[in-house]
């Protein structure tokens, strides 16, 4: 057989085998061109992917050093306001302390002041009757005195005798106090007497 016939039964000529070479070369090259496409956005999406995460983590320590801030700044806040609560705290106590202070002073110095009017106005008073009193009077007012004081220090001792050490020891506390006001009422207690006794001799009089 002849290249005619074989060209005649269906074998492909040198031009057919080159066209045929060139279309599966350029098959062959775009499915490598594909396959490197879809390699490069694999790549490409595992950057994405890298840079998303790379972000996130930044974002995240901004966040958590913000809050770290802003935590810092409010327990800083709050100790300073806490401070200052305390200061007018203080302050206002020592003020208090201070007024009340001056009060109780101002009235120890009023009650003093009164306590001298008071011993003032008893002696004027007890001097004044004495002045006015005859001397009788007197004299039996003095008698009159000393026997008060002798039945009372007998109506004492008697008392003393039959009553029980706890009440005795109140009795002595109520004898100190008295003994701290003892002027003004031993003054009180002449005027009252020699009052008494003016008037009752006025009485024998009439």
């Amino acid at each position: 057989m002849n290249d005619e016939s074989q060209n005649k039964m269906g074998s492909p000529t040198p031009e057919e085998l080159r066209q045929q070479v060139e279309r599966t070369r350029d098959e062959l090259g775009q499915t490598v061109e594909a396959l490197a496409g879809k390699a490069d956005v694999k790549a490409q999406a595992k950057e994405k992917t890298t840079a998303a995460k790379k972000q996130a983590a930044e974002k995240t320590a901004e966040l958590k050093e913000q809050a770290a801030e802003k935590t810092a700044a409010a327990k800083e806040q709050a100790a300073e306001k806490a401070t200052a609560l305390k200061e007018q705290a203080a302050e206002k106590s020592a003020e208090l302390k201070e007024q009340a202070a001056e009060k109780t002073a101002a009235v120890k110095e009023q009650a003093a002041a009164a306590t001298a009017q008071i011993r003032e106005k008893t002696a004027q008073a007890a001097q004044a009757v004495k002045d006015k009193t005859p001397e009788p009077v007197q004299e039996k007012t003095a008698q009159a005195a000393t026997q008060v004081r002798e039945s009372a220090a007998r109506a004492g001792q008697f008392a003393v005798d039959r009553t029980p050490d706890p009440l005795l020891e109140k009795a002595d506390r109520v004898a100190k106090a008295a003994r701290a006001n003892r002027t003004p009422l031993l003054a009180g207690g002449a005027v009252l007497v020699a009052f008494l006794l003016i008037r009752r001799g006025r009485g024998r009089n009439k």
